[in-house]
């Protein structure tokens, strides 16, 4: 049996870096290359659909018991639908300035596979503690791959980072956001290619090949580690026999 810390370990090492939704599984492309063109962009979108993933994972694990199986992805789609709505008002209420920047993205959440991938293969088969945590990883992985892809093509594209940084706080730091915003390089220094979906799908394959090659490095790393530990092993054996 696994101890608990090491199941967490491993949730969160899957949903960040081994089993990433978006740089190993590809999903959920559409709202990562059309709304990753800045940072602040991709907060919102990557802390709402961290939310959704998580409190959806929660909610189809604690509903197993009365979830009737031949119907269960129409369930499992309406318990999204519903979170996703909730998120939403709380946007349009709170952050009405990123909500209307956002637009169609923010219901488009319900669409997105990795949220109905999550509830079908692991939500629906374990506890509620476990779900938990199995969304909030792989969120965050989701999450961090679009902040890095927000935060690249905001820098490439317009020499910023953080633009608009006053649409994170609903208004409530007035013009003072302002300071919130690093400013690279002068307007004649950016790659307007980058801002745009071409850049957003040239950015991916980089970040892709990026994180294959690092996955690479780990393995072979870490296959290495192995067999000095069975050099070793085979060594400390033959001298005890020769004693």
């Amino acid at each position: 049996m696994n101890h608990p810390q090491q199941n967490k370990s491993e949730a969160w090492q899957q949903g960040v870096l081994e089993n990433n939704p978006a740089l190993v599984q590809l999903l959920g492309l559409c709202p990562l290359l059309a709304v990753s063109n800045t940072l602040v962009n991709a907060i919102g979108l990557g802390l709402a659909t961290l939310l959704t993933v998580t409190l959806t994972n929660t909610l189809v694990s604690a509903l197993r018991p009365v979830l009737r199986q031949e119907v269960r992805i129409a369930m499992f789609v309406i318990i999204i639908a519903g979170t996703v709505t909730v998120i939403e008002r709380l946007m349009e209420a709170w952050l009405f300035d990123l909500h209307g920047v956002l637009g169609i993205f923010i219901p488009l959440i319900v669409t997105n596979c990795l949220i109905l991938a999550r509830a079908e293969a692991f939500a629906s088969r374990h506890n509620v503690a476990a779900a938990a945590l199995d969304g909030l990883a792989m969120g965050t992985g989701f999450m961090l791959a679009l902040l890095l892809m927000g935060a690249i093509r905001e820098i490439i594209g317009y020499s910023t980072l953080l633009r608009d940084a006053g649409l994170l706080f609903g208004g409530w730091l007035g013009d003072d956001a302002q300071a919130l915003t690093l400013y690279l390089a002068g307007d004649e220094y950016h790659f307007l290619l980058f801002s745009l979906p071409p850049g957003a799908f040239l950015i991916l394959g980089l970040l892709v090949a990026a994180h294959r090659q690092l996955l690479q490095t780990r393995q072979q790393h870490s296959g290495r580690v192995v067999q000095a530990a069975q050099s070793l092993s085979q060594q400390v054996s033959a001298s005890r026999q020769q004693t």
